[in-house]
């Protein structure tokens, strides 16, 4: 469930699930805040596992599990990934170093599985790790006036400035911790941290104390995501080699062996993987009027011609472009930029499209990267 569920059930909320964690999917006319979050700022609760990893030991061990370079200074964290043995993505991980201990941030459903995995592990090294989800409470800011929404409500220290940096404050009478993040919606962000018995006040001070922020669901979410060209874990990380994202914001190049590293580096070193990933803009009729059955569902075949070179991860309408776009994994040496999409049956003609589709006030540290 969500931390303060009947919070958002006051506010009109429907709900649904993500991952096996219940969340917020809308307040009502999604479209119309997906506009005021690109217009101005949006909060929403976010649906993460938490895991505290304690000990001496906590940098190295974590450091020798995941594909990118544990931070070692306090304040400071990073993207990560634990890939299995050929190099598919088993976990995505946000880890930040916080002193004495590391927070690990996962999809809902990892948290406790990977906890016990690594603690089966630990041998001579002293480490504790532990499930932390109930003890916290997440809000995202997200929009292009997040950063003077934080800084109003903030006290004691200033917004951070760097990505997957954070600093310790209040809102209010409550302790915060404040995260600048990876920008997934493609607009400034951040994310909040509170005491999970703090959330219902931290809520209301990022809601209602200094610059208003519209309240979002995961439905919005994902659109704005969408539109910012950042593939999600559920959609298109999960079983998938980091290469063929061109996620390289998760990957450290240069550190010791992990598993799945061997995979990732022949790909690397042959300098392009099998497929990529793309956008793609749907002609679907004139003045947008688009009905849901124009959108192509996950796994959705993708033509050149009578050749089939890819398949749909997942597609929407935009609700500023008027337009079905979707992201889609198509072979890497395709050169053609006029496909089709196979829409309930039929072929609908698509265009491959710059990402991200829509330019807001910061770009997804996810844009696809390729040599």
């Amino acid at each position: 469930m969500t931390v303060i569920e009947s919070i958002h059930a006051d506010h009109g909320a429907t709900f649904g699930e993500r991952d096996g964690r219940r969340i917020v999917e809308h307040f009502g006319r999604p479209e119309r805040t997906h506009r005021a979050v690109r217009n101005g700022v949006g909060l929403i609760e976010m649906a993460y596992g938490v895991i505290v990893v304690e000990g001496e030991d906590r940098l190295e061990y974590v450091d020798n599990v995941v594909s990118n370079r544990v931070p070692d200074e306090d304040g400071r964290g990073c993207y990560a990934l634990v890939l299995d043995p050929q190099g598919g993505i088993e976990v995505e991980l946000y880890i930040y170093n916080a002193g004495e201990r590391l927070l690990l941030f996962t999809p809902p459903s990892k948290a406790d599985p990977l906890a016990e995995d690594w603690s089966e592990k630990v041998f001579i090294q002293d480490v504790e790790i532990r499930v932390a989800t109930d003890d916290y409470a997440i809000f995202g800011v997200h929009g292009p006036t997040a950063t003077e929404k934080v800084a109003s409500v903030l006290n004691g220290a200033a917004s951070p400035d760097e990505r997957y940096t954070f600093v310790r404050g209040t809102m209010g009478d409550e302790g915060v911790t404040v995260v600048r993040t990876d920008a997934l919606t493609g607009e400034e962000s951040y994310e909040v941290i509170c005491a999970a018995d703090d959330a219902e006040a931290v809520h209301d001070t990022l809601e209602t104390q200094g610059l208003n922020a519209a309240p979002f669901g995961y439905r919005t979410f994902e659109s704005l995501a969408l539109e910012a060209g950042s593939p999600l874990f559920e959609t298109e990380l999960e079983g998938t080699l980091p290469n063929v994202l061109g996620l390289r914001n998760a990957l450290d190049w240069e550190k010791g062996c992990y598993v799945g590293q061997e995979v990732v580096s022949r790909v690397e070193n042959r300098g392009q993987p099998s497929r990529k990933l793309v956008g793609l803009t749907l002609e679907t009729g004139a003045g947008g009027e688009t009905e849901s059955s124009a959108v192509p569902d996950a796994g959705a075949a993708v033509f050149d011609g009578d050749a089939s070179v890819g398949d749909v991860t997942r597609a929407g309408e935009s609700p500023l472009l008027e337009d079905v776009i979707a992201l889609a994994l198509v072979d890497y040496g395709l050169e053609s930029e006029a496909l089709t999409v196979r829409v309930g049956g039929e072929e609908v003609p698509a265009t491959v499209t710059e990402l991200p589709f829509i330019e807001g006030s910061d770009r997804s540290d996810r844009l696809p990267q390729y040599q």
